[in-house]
């Protein structure tokens, strides 16, 4: 598993974090750790998923993700 932190915009109520955790939680490979407005930090497998993946499925549900530098 790698760990993987987001910068989100967009979000800025309980609903955003809703729609946010519901994408991660349906995409393979991937544990939330925490969604917060603006921010979230999970864990992935590589194997299975990589973060532009992950980012693009943020951005469909209709907020904008940017991966954080390590």
């Amino acid at each position: 598993m790698a760990s993987l932190t987001l910068q989100i915009e967009g979000m800025s109520c309980g609903h955003c974090l809703n729609a946010v955790r519901k994408s991660l939680g349906n995409l393979p490979g991937v544990h939330i750790g925490s969604v917060q407005i603006g921010r979230a930090l999970l864990e992935y497998d590589p194997a299975l998923i990589d973060p532009a993946k992950i980012s693009a499925a943020i951005d469909q549900a209709g907020y904008h993700a940017n991966v954080v530098p390590s």
